[in-house]
């Protein structure tokens, strides 16, 4: 490709609107163009490198033994239907009606699809199998934002396995978990396994991989210690024993006029410290009131409260709800002498005593209650928010907590989609088995934001080589001389015969256009040829990641090259 050819708008300022690096270098660099909110345009440049994401994807499922498949886009409701995540998923679903009044869907992902030509397998012996596609999803997220990190439209490996039994699954699940390790790898990203929620999906074991970064919108919990790791939404830690000085026998309630929040409270003359206090939720889960308590020093995880429940319709109960279920407003409930609702505590009230909480009444609380005394708990759950320098739930040690980008989720399924869509096959003895699923995600635009985020400089992208959309540039100074011209061609088409990805500078621009083009761009070996360096014998080159440069003879220079780029490669 000759740069004089090729469409590669670059841009000298910041895009206005752009807040993520990958989303203000992606602009800048001409590689992507905004259509709408959440919906880009993969210009020529990006094109390329989705399409050596894609390959290396590709290349790493065929060998775990994958079948690459192309599943439609549109998909009929009645399928989403029958595994009730039609109205689970709700809005963030494209929802289409055409022109027979039939509901359609427009790819949210294909769990149910892949589960549905599931169904053409009827015996174990078919079994295992590793089926996956790259294909287009559609999400209409509320808010999106940060380019191509969270978008509407967007590209997507998706990989499903089936099997007879767990054993089959857990065997898949980790072959998976290697495939994705190797795939990270060689797409230039340190991406750490975590512990995740499987939210909409279902299933039990779930494991995002993230790639630290500020725009992300994922925060993990991480022990520099051991191998602890997880999402804020699964997260764990140890809590410190608290010694509760003792308490009345029973409770007592006393007058807190104008306490509304857990920090009145504290302030209150009579009152009680955070860790001393109960915070009392009312959440509506599929419709029924529950109760949901924590120390009022710790913030609810609600996707940790909708794992622990199961709940599909889930939601914050509104003010006349909660009036009507405890006669008092937020910020004077409780669950002291409650009955016949659904009480659910955080792990970390268990034990305590001498606590304080809301009496159900406006401007009245309680103390000295006994959580086991005082109050009918019917479920435990880990529902707190997890802080920075809290002791890891492994060894103790004092977690880490940091924003981060997903770039990969696989989940154990198990039957859930395979049951609603009637997947069974014979097994050994004649008899119907239900079959056993495992879904894995990568999205590909994802990873390349991701890739800019962790690989860039005041002067651009820096791209690893595995996935640049050019792996050489070579700028030709003076392209209007003629020995200029004709090593650049010579080098230029010598490297394409060595199998580079190389790409010819030959604009009639000033050097540093042409150097602030390619540095922005991201491309990872320049070689510069010029009258100053012909007239030694030598070009320069340069390494877009390092900065190290240096002159190397012109008749070497692409064996120089090559031998370069071949390294880095590996």
């Amino acid at each position: 490709m000759r740069w004089s050819q090729a469409h590669i708008p670059t841009l000298r300022d910041d895009p206005s609107d752009a807040e993520a690096i990958s989303h203000r270098l992606l602009v800048r660099a001409g590689y992507i163009r905004q259509l709408m909110a959440g919906v880009y345009s993969l210009l020529p440049l990006a094109y390329r490198v989705r399409s050596k994401v894609w390959n290396i994807i590709s290349e790493e499922m065929d060998a775990i033994g994958g079948q690459q498949f192309h599943l439609p886009a549109l998909h009929p409701g009645e399928l989403w239907k029958k595994t009730g995540r039609w109205d689970m998923i709700g809005d963030e679903m494209f929802h289409v009606v055409d022109r027979k009044s039939a509901d359609i869907a427009l790819g949210f992902t294909h769990e149910e699809v892949f589960a549905s030509l599931a169904t053409e397998l009827k015996s174990y012996r078919q079994l295992p199998q590793i089926w996956y596609q790259i294909q287009t999803k559609f999400r209409d997220e509320p808010r999106p934002k940060s380019g191509l990190l969270r978008v509407r439209e967007f590209t997507m490996k998706d990989s499903y396995t089936l099997d007879l039994e767990e054993g089959g699954l857990d065997s898949a699940f980790d072959r998976h978990h290697e495939a994705y390790t190797r795939i990270f790898s060689r797409l230039g990203l340190d991406a750490i396994p975590v512990q995740a929620s499987s939210g909409a999906m279902g299933g039990s074991d779930s494991v995002e991989f993230m790639v630290a970064a500020e725009a992300g919108e994922d925060d993990v919990i991480r022990c520099p210690n051991c191998d602890y790791a997880a999402n804020l939404e699964r997260a764990d830690a140890q809590v410190p024993d608290v010694t509760d000085e003792p308490g009345p026998e029973a409770p007592e309630k006393f007058a807190t006029p104008g306490v509304r929040t857990i920090a009145d409270l504290e302030v209150f003359e009579g009152g009680a410290s955070g860790n001393q206090q109960i915070k009392t939720l009312v959440y509506l889960l599929d419709g029924e009131p529950a109760l949901v308590l924590l120390r009022g020093d710790h913030n609810l995880v609600e996707q940790k409260l909708q794992d622990a429940t199961g709940a599909g319709e889930f939601r914050p109960a509104h003010a006349d709800e909660i009036k009507d279920l405890l006669g008092a407003d937020a910020g004077s409930l409780g669950a002291v002498g409650v009955s016949g609702v659904r009480v659910i505590a955080d792990s970390a009230l268990r034990g305590r005593s001498n606590m304080t909480t809301g009496a159900n009444e406006n401007d009245f609380h309680v103390r000295g209650v006994d959580v086991d005394r005082d109050i009918g708990v019917g479920e435990w759950a880990n529902l707190r928010e997890i802080l920075a320098d809290e002791p890891c739930i492994e060894c103790g040690t004092g977690l880490e907590r940091f924003k981060a980008i997903e770039v990969g989720h696989i989940f154990k399924l198990g039957r859930r989609y395979t049951e609603a869509l009637g997947a069974t096959v014979l097994d050994a003895e004649g008899e119907p088995v239900t079959i056993i699923m495992g879904s894995y995600g990568i999205g590909l635009e994802r990873a390349m934001a991701a890739a800019v985020e962790s690989h860039h400089d005041d002067k651009g992208i820096t791209w690893p080589m595995s996935i640049a959309p050019f792996e050489v540039v070579i700028t030709v100074l003076k392209p209007e001389e003629d020995e200029p011209a004709a090593v650049g061609d010579r080098i230029y088409e010598e490297l394409l015969a060595a199998g580079i990805d190389v790409i010819l500078d030959d604009r009639d621009e000033r050097p540093g256009v042409k150097f602030n083009d390619a540095e922005l761009v991201g491309i990872p070996l320049r070689l510069t040829v010029g009258p100053r360096g012909l007239a030694d014998g030598m070009v320069e080159y340069s390494d877009r990641a390092t900065g190290e440069s240096g002159l190397v003879p012109v008749d070497d220079a692409v064996a120089a090259t090559t031998d370069r780029v071949v390294a880095a490669r590996a």
